[in-house]
């Protein structure tokens, strides 16, 4: 029920997931008339494969995680987290609060053994590839441990979706080792000493972009404020290019020779492709979507959990973080 558009993008999605994943069963939480009512709408859905689950609450996206922890038990984002620890579902994905998300999650999932808060993590394109960041925003004061398991995490998540030896590398205003904040120094030294991990010290912002590291670790003030300036930047250029193809004839007829590139090109960039940042080190996936989805967003989204489940990735953390935590 949470996000921009709720359910009137998200049930678009489910029903066109369900297509493309035969093996795929999604549960709809929230308002069970609303849903139906918009399942309703598409003819030949399989709904041996989807079923609805009725909450009467909504968490607002303005509302604090405390009164979303407190104050709402039959909210559809605790239904949704219920149904997973209770192992009816294997992954929860949700558009709605993120902090609500975070709080809900911590406290019915719990977190793995030795981790003291969860991460998020998402695929940021870079020149060659993406890159993986974290964290997002769940957690904007990080002291050096933190920042270390998180490094930890990414990499071993890196690992399930394919990256053979991830390099790993902590986000800091230069890459000498004199640069950067007391947290960032402490971090650049426990990483150092770790077995097992392929850390390669200081990157900054522009190297990132330039494919210099696999996994990119910052707290989640600063993650946040990457993530959503690189969104924008990426939507000014897009606009920019479309205005200077458009400014005369010439121009819109260059336009339309490089059409089949640009279209690639968006694609590739296209923030629906590479929505969905995960809470890594709770104890079950869960999945955020950014709230202003569409339903192709969403469906990215859902894509992202089903590909954890299949790498088992909370239970390959699990058997990661005993031999790499300090």
């Amino acid at each position: 029920m949470g996000g921009d558009f709720g359910p009137h993008s998200i049930v678009p999605a489910s029903i066109a997931c369900l297509v493309d994943y035969p093996s795929l069963h999604l549960v709809l939480v929230g308002q069970a008339p609303l849903l139906e009512e918009l399942i309703a709408q598409t003819p030949g859905v399989d709904r041996a494969r989807l079923h609805v689950e009725h909450a009467s609450e909504v968490i607002g996206m303005d509302e604090r995680p405390a009164q979303a922890l407190r104050g709402k038990p039959d909210s559809s984002m605790r239904v949704a987290l219920e149904l997973l620890r209770s192992g009816r579902v294997q992954a929860c994905v949700s558009a709605g609060n993120t902090g609500a998300l975070m709080a809900l999650s911590r406290y019915l999932l719990k977190t793995l053994p030795g981790i003291d808060r969860p991460a998020m993590v998402t695929a940021i394109p870079t020149r060659g590839g993406c890159c993986h960041l974290l964290d997002l925003g769940a957690n904007v004061d990080c002291s050096a441990e933190q920042l270390y398991q998180f490094a930890v995490m990414g990499a071993v998540a890196a690992e399930a979706l394919g990256i053979a030896r991830p390099r790993v590398a902590l986000l800091n205003v230069g890459t000498e080792e004199v640069k950067g904040n007391q947290q960032v120094k402490l971090a650049a030294s426990l990483l150092q000493q770790a077995d097992g991990l392929n850390y390669i010290g200081f990157i900054e912002g522009d190297g990132l972009y330039r494919g210099e590291a696999d996994v990119v670790v910052c707290d989640g003030f600063v993650g946040n404020i990457l993530l959503k300036s690189s969104e924008g930047l990426a939507a000014m250029i897009s606009a920019r290019i479309e205005a200077l193809f458009d400014e005369s004839l010439a121009s819109r007829l260059v336009g339309l020779l490089a059409l089949p590139l640009l279209r690639r090109l968006r694609a590739e960039l296209a923030p629906a492709q590479h929505n969905g940042a995960s809470f890594l080190g709770l104890q079950g996936v869960v999945v955020k979507s950014h709230g202003a989805a569409g339903a192709e967003d969403f469906k990215s989204a859902i894509r992202r959990a089903l590909t954890e489940i299949q790498e088992n990735l909370p239970q390959r953390l699990y058997g990661r973080l005993e031999d790499m935590l300090l």
